[in-house]
């Protein structure tokens, strides 16, 4: 048996592994961008994050995490926030501080308060489904802990505890220190899926912390009868998953590419 050397089928084999390396490139890339997916998700939406500052009636100060919904000043924020409020303001990631925050509308059974500032043309932030929250979600926080105005944080969502009052909290773990209350909670492609409201502290505790769930912020909205611009619709898939497609598809018209310039001319038609 004589083995014949073929120039082509040996360029095209080279070729494939030249594919195959490309394409498990293009995998590692689309795994270290998701990684990274926490940065993007900040520069996107810090900007629509902003202080809420309380003037108590005792004279005393506190203040919260809000983000903002419409451009004209609703905002969202913890209802426990204002307790004792006389006078509340906003001030913003570029150290604004705008007029009084007024009390649009509040949620009977829940940790929620939609906030009214004269305001136009604010950045906000996009609303996400509650029904696509899974436990073991990886989920980004942007608060203000401290005062530490436009603090990032990460991690997972816990589990989904449904409550006797039939309110539902989503336990996280990304870290939420006093003044976080209000704080937006992003899922993967950068929508709000929760709002941080509550820790669990005390010696043995670590990471013991809760979300409200968006559609409680829905709910308020639809009592304010305030309707959200429409955005439009981003696949659903994360962004590793969106680059291991993209690879694929070079991958594939690379494939194509060589297999038309080393067999194609050998084709009769």
């Amino acid at each position: 048996m004589r083995f014949i050397f073929n120039p082509r089928v040996s360029c095209y084999n080279k070729g494939m592994k030249y594919a195959w390396g490309l394409f498990l490139w293009c995998w590692a890339s689309g795994y270290v961008c998701a990684q990274h997916n926490h940065v993007q998700i900040a520069q996107q939406n810090m900007p629509a994050v902003v202080a809420v500052n309380v003037f108590q009636k005792d004279g005393g100060t506190f203040s919260g995490t809000g983000f903002t919904l419409t451009e004209n000043g609703v905002i969202v924020t913890s209802k426990h926030v204002l307790e004792q409020a006389l006078y509340t303001n906003i001030t913003f990631p570029n150290g604004t501080t705008s007029a009084e925050a007024l009390v649009l509308a509040e949620h009977p059974q829940t940790d929620l308060v939609l906030l009214k500032i004269a305001a136009r043309h604010l950045p906000t932030v996009t609303l996400g489904d509650e029904h696509t929250v899974q436990p073991g979600q990886t989920i980004t926080v942007i608060g203000n802990p401290r005062r530490l105005q436009n603090t990032v944080t990460s991690g997972l969502i816990s589990q989904i505890r449904p409550q006797k009052d039939g309110t539902v909290w989503l336990q996280i773990s990304a870290p939420i220190s006093p003044s976080s209350s209000g704080s937006p909670v992003f899922n993967e492609r950068g929508e709000v899926i929760g709002v941080a409201f509550a820790s669990v502290t005390g010696e043995g505790n670590q990471n013991l912390n809760f979300a409200l769930p968006v559609s409680e912020v829905k709910n308020l909205l639809a009592q304010a009868q305030i309707t959200l611009p429409v955005t439009a619709k981003i696949p659903a898939k994360n962004p590793f998953l969106r680059h291991i497609q993209k690879s694929w598809q070079i991958t594939q018209r690379l494939l194509r590419r060589w297999y038309h310039a080393w067999f194609a001319p050998n084709a009769t038609h």
